[in-house]
């Protein structure tokens, strides 16, 4: 799935491509996971230029000039395409046709990405917003029991982090992934907060350098921690797996257990 960093540099390069272009048509494929009509979509984005795109947790949102937003979820298997016009990429899901003959397709085998019209302000914080600093994470943390991971996962208490950063945040942070959330120091959120922005935006660079105009798929090669072709930490400690359901956490001993 693509997280934080992925669709940060997604729309970034989806901005430059496509802002001040204008909606010719929008042709709805599936609209199983529509929140409204395909008609009401139709008739808000038809003819409107788009005025920007950004990322909004781990949405990303088309902004036009009459000041409807479209949002979509790739969720796990989601992919965008640009192509001609004329062009139909295999599991098309929604395809925004633009005036000169470019279209842009979102696409899901499984059918499961998501494409909303005007959605509701989301008021939880970004994980690279301002918001989020150490009096935010020490009043998050106190009062939950949860194993830290599975808070930073939580995207109704902090946006972006999915399972792969979570596990380089933790690990850069020295905090083991199964630890107690009001367990941990406070001292160590300052730990905590610096890896997380650290990881991230390290990894938007990283993305950004290595496939510059991407707008699709994940990019993953530079992960320390959570990588299947890595046995040992920078350091040179054995990389540990723990699967739980579909999910599978690395970690190592240095990582600090509170219980």
């Amino acid at each position: 799935m693509p997280e934080l960093p992925d669709l940060e540099v997604f729309s970034r390069n989806l901005n430059s491509k496509l802002k001040g272009k204008q909606v010719k048509e929008v042709i709805v494929r599936n609209s199983k996971k529509l929140q409204v009509p395909a008609e009401e979509l139709q008739k808000a984005i038809e003819g409107q230029k788009i005025e920007k795109i950004f990322r909004n947790g781990k949405e990303l949102y088309f902004e036009f000039a009459n000041k409807t937003v479209l949002s979509m979820h790739l969720m796990l298997n989601g992919e965008l395409y640009l192509s001609r016009d004329q062009e139909i990429p295999k599991y098309a899901i929604i395809q925004l046709l633009l005036k000169g003959g470019m279209g842009l397709t979102l696409t899901d085998f499984r059918g499961l990405a998501q494409v909303s019209l005007n959605p509701e302000t989301d008021h939880t914080p970004d994980a690279l917003s301002r918001e989020v600093d150490v009096q935010f994470l020490e009043k998050l943390l106190a009062g939950k029991k949860a194993a830290i991971k599975n808070i930073l996962l939580d995207q109704h208490v902090i946006r972006g982090i999915g399972n792969a950063y979570a596990d380089e945040i933790l690990w850069e942070a020295g905090i083991s992934p199964f630890a107690a959330a009001n367990k941990i120091p406070v001292a160590k959120m300052k730990s905590l907060l610096k890896a997380i922005r650290h990881v991230l935006e390290n990894a938007v660079k990283q993305i950004s350098n290595s496939s510059p105009g991407i707008i699709t798929g994940e990019m993953r090669d530079f992960l320390r921690i959570h990588h299947p072709g890595k046995t040992h930490s920078p350091s040179g400690v054995p990389i540990l797996i723990k699967k739980t359901g579909g999910r599978k956490t690395y970690y190592t001993d240095e990582q600090e257990t509170y219980q």
